[in-house]
């Protein structure tokens, strides 16, 4: 009995802190303490800023070799990848119309990882698993986006602009932080001391403020239409997808963090980019936000309870 209170305390110490600030957030919007205008200038300072020195420093200070294992960021990579091509096979038969489809399907497979998946990585690991989540952050963000336009553009009868996705990457602010960041461990490099100090005071206000605003943003009165799809690609977003990655991962041989981290990673929610994204092609954008609504939320109890699952097995 002691052991699964153990288990259960373990799995809401790494729910429990993100449902109360995204909680907060929802109530400082309520009650007009924080504004539009506040979530568009806080969330593009902790895109462009606060989130890339974070994953900066952190890796900036690991030690990298030859030596270093890669090889959980390759499977998460493959692993999205297939699954991605499941979903356009099997959103076929549950979605005839062919944008919605594709909206459904970028909604199932985009987790919100830089904020949310973090997050929830470092209430379980503590610091010390930046040095894991950050790779694969890095390798999974590159193909997220190159799946996301692929996806839309198919969808919602735009052109696949293969320059443009590139420049995108290019210019994205977290792969240029984490490419930065490797450059300089592997070569040996440290930051002057003032220098980690200011960032380490920018990578600090990441996670609270980017959880303050992902929860003000929360419109719960698009949940009125269109609610079925919404919970099909919720239900592929929170179940199907953690649950294949997990398996997948245990059947080569992860454990511990790196299992941890994979299934943390996967279990996030959808991305709000996504809902970007659809907007700006013209496609269902109201569609987009009930899948960032219903998984934003359901997220905490579907992760604490597959958390609360694998530490009972000793798996993470």
């Amino acid at each position: 009995m002691n052991n699964f209170l153990d288990v259960l305390a373990f799995s809401f110490s790494i729910t429990m802190p993100i449902f109360l600030i995204l909680g907060l957030g929802v109530v400082l919007y309520r009650i007009k303490l924080i504004n539009d205008n506040f979530i568009d200038t806080a969330s593009k300072l902790v895109f462009n800023v606060t989130l890339p020195a974070l994953l900066f420093i952190s890796i900036s200070k690991t030690s990298f070799s030859s030596d270093t294992n890669f090889s959980l960021v390759l499977y998460a990579m493959a692993a999205v990848f297939a699954t991605y091509l499941f979903l356009e096979f099997f959103m076929r038969y549950l979605e005839k119309d062919k944008a919605d489809r594709a909206v459904l399907i970028q909604g199932a497979f985009r987790s919100n990882m830089g904020i949310i998946g973090l997050a929830y990585c470092v209430n379980a690991y503590g610091d010390g698993v930046y040095a894991v989540a950050s790779v694969y952050l890095g390798g999974v963000t590159v193909l997220f986006n190159i799946l996301s336009v692929i996806g839309l553009s198919r969808g919602l009868g735009g052109d696949i602009n293969t320059l443009g996705i590139i420049k995108n990457i290019a210019k994205n602010p977290l792969i240029i932080a984490i490419v930065a960041a490797f450059v300089m461990s592997l070569a040996s490099l440290k930051l002057p001391e003032t220098l980690f100090r200011a960032g380490d005071y920018f990578a600090q206000m990441t996670l609270p403020l980017a959880l303050l605003c992902a929860g003000a943003s929360l419109n719960f009165n698009s949940l009125k239409k269109g609610i079925f799809g919404a919970l099909i690609a919720s239900f592929g977003k929170l179940v199907f997808i953690p649950i294949t990655l997990t398996f997948g991962g245990y059947l080569l041989g992860y454990r511990d963090m790196e299992l941890g981290v994979l299934f943390l990673m996967a279990s996030a929610p959808t991305a709000s980019a996504s809902y970007i994204m659809v907007r700006a092609m013209k496609g269902n954008s109201e569609l987009a936000a009930n899948i960032i609504v219903i998984t934003t939320i359901a997220s905490l109890i579907t992760t604490s309870i597959g958390v609360t699952l694998l530490r009972a097995m000793n798996l993470i």
